[in-house]
């Protein structure tokens, strides 16, 4: 070994050598006041690289002392090793050279590297106890952490079943509003016709292809026996009256009960519904939309097949009641009398909407002197009463009339009548009466529409000359006549307020329309009357359904 003032040399070639460096080395780091963690750090590594430079063959530690402390180590070799040491400025004072190293040197070298040593595992010590309480600290976190994990995925469950419920009783609620929906807009559908035909038409457009892939109604009334291509499933309610399900699989419905598949539906169940309000009049038989029945929608179904049943009930009733009311508002319409002088033609046409059958009524009947009156009138109300009524007075003005009695004095009568004997009862009545041989016709009205009068050169006039009041109105009354002169070729219209009055119109537009199509007929078209009547008919309805019963009667003079 060899020494400078500033630069010391070791040659590494035995064991010794290496031992002597780290000896050196750890003095300097010592003297530098490297912390003895740090320190055995760094002698472990250059330890680590001696042996490498042992095994390679031959190295040189080289330490050069700088300015400031400083201290350059070089470890030269096939692997080169170099670090930097700083000596504290209370370190000052010669360095210790590789003569300082002797064996008592190398041997307090050594103790203090046990020293170093012990710091290290004490401090190692000390981590390991840290990292063990570390490491129960995170176990207990990790205990911690699982188990809100485990609440978390406990609370996600729950929710997520809540969620489900909630989903589902969504579901169900909007399902059971869009049945209820359905069910109200399918009862107002079939309670507002009163024609059983029409019932029959809406229940397919109601139920198919959303409810029922086929819809077939079977009527007993119409039908007693039934026909082969009926299903069994369909006469066994209709025989019990209770609700039956055919399929190949149970439908479990509720208060629907099952049968085997039919062998007219074998792919597909059938729900066969009673109609009727009070007894079976019918049965309604629907063929499943899919492969099963849904129990909601049976539900619904049922009480469709209930509401269907009652309308069908109240048509059927309704249509007796208004056939008794026409029939007998009918056989009180007399056959028009034929007089020289005279034509007469009269149409009635009961009401499209409502019940069809009111008070109106025409007659025309010679009196015991030669002459004749012709008659219209109308009975407020609808319905047997109504019509019962218009039977009444038209009884009475005839008795009145056969004792010579004239148009005003026959109102005045009836007015009387109806006013005792129908005290919440009213009607119109206008009256005209036509003598043979006289030029003028002579007519009295209570309350009604004013007649139309169309000369023989086609102008047309209003009879607006004031009307009396209505029969039966709780007032006394003496009615007045009129008197019209009235030349050959001259038609005279009565009516009833049904051909003039509209609910999107008033009455004087329609009496303006009346006048207008009388005026378009030409004296050839009034030479059949009954032609007339129509022709006067048709314009006035075409554009509308009329909502009251409509009379009509053409009183037309002639020269014989």
């Amino acid at each position: 070994m060899t020494a400078t003032s500033d630069t010391w040399t070791i040659a590494i070639v035995t064991a010794a050598d290496a031992v002597r460096a780290r000896a050196l080395l750890a003095r300097l780091a010592a003297d530098a006041g490297v912390p003895p963690l740090d320190r055995a750090r760094l002698l472990a590594g250059f330890g680590a690289r001696l042996r490498r430079a042992l095994a390679d063959g031959r190295a040189e530690l080289t330490v050069t002392a700088r300015a400031g402390g400083e201290l350059d180590l070089v470890l030269d070799g096939p692997r080169p090793w170099r670090h930097t040491l700083v000596r504290p400025t209370a370190a000052a004072g010669p360095l210790p050279g590789p003569a300082d190293l002797d064996e008592t040197r190398l041997a307090e070298a050594l103790l203090a590297a046990d020293e170093d040593t012990t710091a290290v595992l004490a401090t190692l010590d000390e981590t390991e106890e840290l990292v063990g309480f570390h490491r129960e600290e995170l176990h207990q976190t990790n205990q911690g952490v699982l188990a809100l994990h485990a609440e978390l995925e406990a609370a996600a469950v729950a929710q997520r079943d809540l969620l489900d419920a909630e989903r589902a009783a969504r579901a169900e609620a909007e399902n059971a509003r869009r049945l209820l929906t359905f069910l109200a807009n399918a009862s107002a559908a079939l309670n507002a016709s009163l024609d059983h035909e029409d019932i029959l038409r809406r229940l397919p457009q109601l139920l198919v292809p959303e409810y029922a892939r086929h819809v077939d109604v079977w009527l007993m009334d119409d039908t007693p026996v039934p026909p082969d291509d009926r299903a069994a499933a369909t006469v066994t309610a209709a025989r019990t009256g209770r609700p039956q399900h055919a399929g190949a699989h149970p439908g479990g419905l509720a208060g629907v009960d099952d049968l085997p598949a039919s062998a007219l539906s074998p792919d597909r169940p059938l729900l066969c519904l009673p109609l009727g309000a009070r007894t079976v009049q019918g049965v309604l038989t629907l063929t499943a939309p899919g492969d099963r029945f849904d129990p909601d929608t049976c539900v619904m179904l049922l009480e469709v097949a209930r509401r269907a049943g009652i309308a069908l009930d109240n048509a059927r009733r309704y249509e007796q009641h208004r056939d008794v009311a026409e029939a007998l508002q009918r056989a009180q319409l007399t056959d028009l009398p034929s007089t020289e002088g005279l034509a007469l033609a009269a149409r009635y046409l009961p009401a499209t909407h409502g019940l069809n059958i009111g008070g109106d009524w025409y007659d025309a009947f010679p009196q015991p002197d030669g002459s004749v009156l012709a008659v219209i009138g109308d009975v407020t109300g609808h319905g047997l009463r109504a019509a019962v009524i218009m039977g009444q007075l038209r009884t009475a003005l005839r008795a009145y009339a056969v004792e010579g009695n004239g148009p005003a004095r026959i109102l005045t009568l009836l007015h009387r009548m109806l006013r005792h004997q129908q005290p919440e009862l009213y009607a119109t009545c206008a009256i005209a009466r036509f003598t043979p041989g006289a030029p003028d016709v002579v007519w009295a009205a209570a309350g009604h529409p004013p007649a139309l009068v169309r000369d023989p050169g086609g102008e047309v006039r209003v009879l607006d000359a004031k009307p009396g009041i209505m029969l039966g109105v709780p007032v006394p009354y003496e009615y007045e006549e009129h008197s019209l002169e009235l030349p050959a070729g001259s038609t005279l219209a009565l009516y009833t307020d049904g051909l003039v009055e509209r609910r999107s119109a008033g009455i004087d537009a329609g009496i303006d329309r009346l006048a207008r199509t009388l005026e378009t007929l030409g004296a050839t078209d009034l030479e059949d009357l009954d032609s007339a009547a129509d022709s006067v008919l048709k314009p006035m309805l075409h554009d509308s359904e009329h909502d009251d019963d409509i009379c009509l009667l053409l009183c037309r003079t002639t020269t014989s």
